[in-house]
């Protein structure tokens, strides 16, 4: 299971913890979609503990669309 927490400071840090798998990705994409038009945004993944293929290729988008990841293991 995937949980997301939502965090503002002068720009959105979505903080995800837990499992994030295929699932979840269309859930995520909203969320940074209705952020981006205001602010910017960053994804934090200290606290996710596994991810598959698919989550890893998202994350891979989200970098090159200048989505700041922090805590990222490559």
């Amino acid at each position: 299971m995937l949980r997301i927490r939502r965090s503002v400071n002068g720009k959105t840090v979505f903080t995800l913890s837990g499992r994030m798998e295929e699932g979840d990705i269309a859930e995520l994409e909203t969320l940074i979609r209705t952020e981006a038009n205001e602010v910017r945004v960053g994804l934090d993944s200290k606290d996710l503990m596994l991810v598959n293929q698919d989550a890893i290729n998202f994350l891979e988008r989200c970098e090159a669309e200048n989505i700041t990841l922090k805590v990222c293991p490559a």
